[in-house]
């Protein structure tokens, strides 16, 4: 199974011979809730196949749908799932991706794939990055409000102050002895007296230099995501004291992140940065509004469509789960046709323009519905 990333979704984008099946339902991680899973999903198969009834015959139904009949029975795949699913089938390609955000059960069959919740999850502004730091490791964590989960780290990377620092490191530079605190957290104690003690704090330091640059090259420079520290405060204090990446908040989570459960970590992290997020939204709100006083925006889907096909879009606002079903018929002119979501001939407008805007390299955001301040369900700023 898959995780969502751009390039999945630029590879599923760029498939435009149908029937495309885009098949989304909500999945529970752990026991009891995980028995749900397969029931759920026999349930959305036969409502597939009333769907795809509406054009293709019994054969023809019977072969698209012989890729989902082969997951119905799969133990090992329920049992290892995220908050989400989906799938996508057409042809030759059939992919599961996992979702670490709740979606709504959806069926779309069309002459593309239905990517718009798969894209929430690269596109909302709640994602974040968390480094959880001790003196002797480091390990990187990427989640939103609703999970985290750890990053496993490349043989390029250093994850310890042996493979950062190598031969450098001071010969037998500490003794490290953990101690429980308060509700079970557990810190890190280091003994060192006198020379020894300046050589150890300087190990510190340049391992913590290291961890700041790798941390800012390889995760926060590419992903442009708000990076959040997660350390116990003497070392938090090192570590921006040798810090220059401007992703990282100001606030952070003073605790041995090691002693931190997956959840809790979350709970902790999402309280730095729910202020951040909120921020970020008011932000975008108050662009687009500019943008439309200015006459550079456009919250109106005829002239979004047309906006979009011409590259002139710079950014692109969408309302989260907000589904106009129906097509475009004549981008140039921004010519819509309305449909029901049913037809196979007939996909989300929303989704579809989307597609448009990144494919000119435009900037696309799902924003929830009362943050939006539209009601069309989309608003864009437009490059001129």
């Amino acid at each position: 199974m898959k995780l969502p990333t751009k390039e999945l979704i630029q590879e599923l984008s760029s498939v435009n011979i149908g029937p495309c099946l885009s098949v989304y339902m909500p999945t529970h991680r752990t026991h009891p809730g995980n028995g749900q899973n397969p029931i759920r999903y026999q349930n959305m198969l036969k409502r597939l196949e009333s769907s795809l009834s509406e054009k293709y015959s019994e054969s023809e139904i019977k072969a698209y749908l012989a890729p989902f009949e082969n997951l119905k029975d799969d133990r090992d795949f329920w049992n290892h799932n995220l908050e989400g699913l989906a799938i996508f089938s057409s042809g030759e390609i059939f992919e599961t991706v996992s979702l670490a955000l709740p979606v709504a059960e959806l069926l779309v069959v069309a002459e593309s794939f239905h990517t718009k919740p798969m894209r929430q999850y690269l596109q909302t502004e709640d994602r974040f990055q968390i480094l959880g730091l001790t003196l002797t490791e480091m390990r990187f964590f990427e989640g939103n409000r609703f999970s985290v989960s750890e990053i496993e780290l490349g043989e390029d990377i250093p994850k310890t102050i042996e493979e950062a620092l190598g031969s450098e490191l001071t010969e037998k530079h500490t003794t490290v002895a953990s101690y429980g605190g308060v509700g079970g957290e557990s810190g890190n104690m280091h003994h060192g007296h006198g020379a020894k003690k300046d050589e150890t704090d300087k190990d510190s330091e340049r391992f913590f230099r290291i961890v700041a640059e790798t941390a800012y090259e390889k995760f926060s420079k590419p992903s442009g995501l708000p990076l959040i520290l997660a350390a116990l405060p003497e070392h938090r204090n090192l570590f921006r004291k040798v810090n220059k990446n401007p992703f990282l908040l100001t606030d952070g989570i003073d605790l041995n992140p090691d002693a931190l459960s997956a959840d809790r970590l979350r709970t902790m992290a999402w309280e730095v940065m729910e202020p951040e997020y909120d921020q970020r939204l008011k932000n975008w709100s108050d662009k687009v509004a500019q943008a439309m006083a200015d006459q550079k925006g456009s919250d109106l889907i005829g002239d979004i469509v047309a906006a979009a096909t011409s590259g002139r879009v710079e950014t692109l606002l969408l309302e989260k789960d907000r589904i106009i079903p129906g097509k475009i018929v004549d981008a140039a002119n921004g010519l819509i046709e309305t449909g029901a979501l049913s037809d196979p001939e007939t996909d989300d407008l929303l989704d579809d323009i989307g597609e448009l805007v990144e494919k000119f390299g435009g900037k696309v955001l799902v924003l929830p519905a009362e943050k939006m301040n539209v009601e069309s369900g989309a608003a864009a700023i437009f490059r001129y």
